[in-house]
């Protein structure tokens, strides 16, 4: 048996001119032009707010952009992303104050939504989710639309397929969770440089098996990641062997930032 530990962004100037006229001849008396009636200014443009179904063909980099709006294409075309729910932003404080579209409360509240939702649209338990290359992410209107009075939230579902690149979509995604495509690989063991997390329809030599929930309000140690994980990192790498007693298991704990950003779990990972 083998355990293998990895640790896994005008002023109008007038001018006037005057003339002198003989003294026995009037002067003519100037009389006001008037006044063009003013042209209201337009309204400032919201924009138009996205609607459930949309697709979008996305780069990883705008994947991840939070704030702006992209363009939908037809979902018969190629595209990378589908939106699956629409949110309205709560931008103001119960002391009346308007919160900033990009403040921490309202991009929370987007990632809070967003994530969600997203195992009720695909149809899987979201403890399967954590195994799968599929992600939420959220988009909120520019600071100027949401002060236009935009205030709309959209949820979009991705899939990664590997280093800073995305899988197509298929035209509906909702009840797609348990596509083979989306299960998580690796190129090699986690925690080796040789490291990437892949989709397994990509070239891949481990996979990952079980999610293991960690405990307490600080990320623990190595030892004690370890000794919550062995038992089902074990029992996974026994299974999937031909010889049970000899046979290889890969634990991966979150990194102190996936820690902080709510991941409290640890992936089980077996050679493919």
């Amino acid at each position: 048996m083998r355990r293998l530990l990895a640790a896994a962004t005008a002023v109008l100037a007038l001018s006037g001119c005057t003339s002198s006229a003989p003294a026995d001849e009037p002067v003519p008396s100037s009389t006001p032009s008037p006044t063009a009636p003013s042209t209201p200014e337009p309204p400032p443009d919201p924009g138009p707010t996205p609607e459930v179904g949309e697709c979008h063909s996305l780069t990883f980099r705008q994947a991840v952009a939070v704030v702006g709006r992209t363009a939908p294409v037809a979902c018969g075309r190629r595209h990378t992303a589908q939106t699956y729910f629409v949110g309205r932003l709560r931008l103001t404080t119960p002391a009346g104050r308007t919160r900033s579209v990009d403040s921490e409360a309202a991009q929370r509240q987007a990632r809070t939504t967003c994530t969600a939702r997203l195992p009720r649209h695909l149809g899987v338990a979201p403890r399967d989710l954590r195994r799968t290359m599929v992600r939420a992410v959220w988009f909120t209107p520019s600071p100027a639309r949401a002060e236009a009075g935009a205030d709309w939230f959209r949820c979009d579902v991705v899939a990664v397929a590997g280093p800073r690149e995305l899988l197509p979509l298929p035209r509906r995604t909702k009840g797609w969770g348990e596509a083979p495509v989306l299960e998580m690989c690796g190129t090699a063991a986690p925690g080796t440089q040789a490291f990437r997390r892949v989709s397994c329809g990509a070239r891949h030599t481990w996979r990952a098996t079980s999610t293991v929930d960690l405990t307490g309000r600080r990320l623990p140690r190595p030892a004690a990641v370890a000794a919550r994980m062995d038992p089902t990192c074990r029992a996974d790498a026994r299974a999937a062997a031909t010889d049970p007693l000899d046979f290889t298991w890969s634990q991966e704990a979150p990194t102190r930032e996936q820690w902080d950003a709510g991941q409290r779990y640890g992936i089980c990972w077996v050679p493919a």
